[in-house]
């Protein structure tokens, strides 16, 4: 079973699929230039013309590997934590959100009516910056009046996403269509 987006593990389970993938695409690229090679002797034929079309997919797998590879999965350990604190919302792991400007990674996001907390202990995640941006693309999606703050501080988001689990116990809302469309939307602007 695979990993999806926005589950605990995938980014790690994406490199290993893109390393994969890349080293077996250029592998048939480089025997296809050899067979082309020992067939006829000379480096001209149909061989190397179908190996050289052939290395754009395998580039283009190298490219997405380079691209997720400084970026770590959420530690076992905080996600089974944060399923623990915080068991009744909705929640979103191992993004990495690509915005208008920079590329941040985020461990998590845990979602509740109108407020949504992340966090990133990468510190190329500017909080501010991320936040805002995340605020505009929600509100250009039609979803507003949501709150979303980021965090570096594990302790601090693990405060908040626990007392936005203990309100949940308490308010019970009717629908989570709401949640469920930012998750989405989170997942959508994500690599």
């Amino acid at each position: 079973m695979s990993i999806q987006k926005g589950e605990p593990g995938y980014i790690k389970a994406q490199k290993t699929k893109f390393l994969v993938w890349a080293i077996a695409e250029f592998g048939i690229v480089i025997a296809l230039v050899v067979l082309g090679y020992m067939q006829t002797g000379s480096r001209l034929n149909l061989f190397t013309v179908v190996a050289v079309v052939g290395c754009l997919p395998a580039a283009k797998m190298l490219v997405e590997l380079i691209a997720l590879w400084p970026h770590q999965s959420i530690e076992p350990k905080i996600y089974q934590e944060i399923e623990k604190k915080a068991p009744l919302l909705t929640k979103a792991y191992d993004l990495v959100i690509t915005g208008n400007e920079k590329v941040m990674p985020v461990d998590a996001f845990v979602i509740s009516g109108h407020t949504v907390c992340g966090f990133a202990k990468s510190p190329r995640t500017d909080e501010a910056k991320l936040s805002a941006y995340l605020k505009e693309m929600l509100k250009n999606n039609h979803v507003e009046k949501v709150t979303v703050k980021v965090f570096h501080d594990y302790t601090a988001f693990l405060a908040r996403a626990e007392g936005m689990n203990n309100i949940m116990t308490v308010d019970k809302p009717a629908g989570r269509e709401r949640e469920e469309k930012i998750r989405r939307l989170f997942l959508s602007v994500s690599m």
